[in-house]
């Protein structure tokens, strides 16, 4: 069974993600995630702001274009058999 997290935006609408990867890099963590368990998904990737001390992890979406090619780089390494756009 594949895990999901559901993200709730500003305006209080609630979408549920597919995780597909995750990992954690300079103790931050990260979630490769897609709006569809399978075929011609759309990804996107989520960052842990949360603190250390909160009870439930608090993700926003990753938008600077820098770090969203760094860490696409680590995913496609990650899953060297899939093909990763985004």
């Amino acid at each position: 069974m594949m895990r999901t997290v559901s993200f709730t935006d500003d305006d209080g609408n609630q979408t549920e993600f597919y995780v597909e990867e995750q990992t954690r890099i300079g103790g931050t963590d990260y979630l490769l995630v897609s709006d569809m368990p399978e075929g011609d998904a759309n990804a996107f990737i989520l960052k842990d702001i949360s603190e250390d001390t909160s009870a439930e992890a608090e993700y926003v979406f990753v938008e600077d274009e820098a770090e969203i090619g760094a860490l696409m780089k680590v995913f496609g390494e990650i899953l060297e058999d899939t093909d990763l756009t985004m």
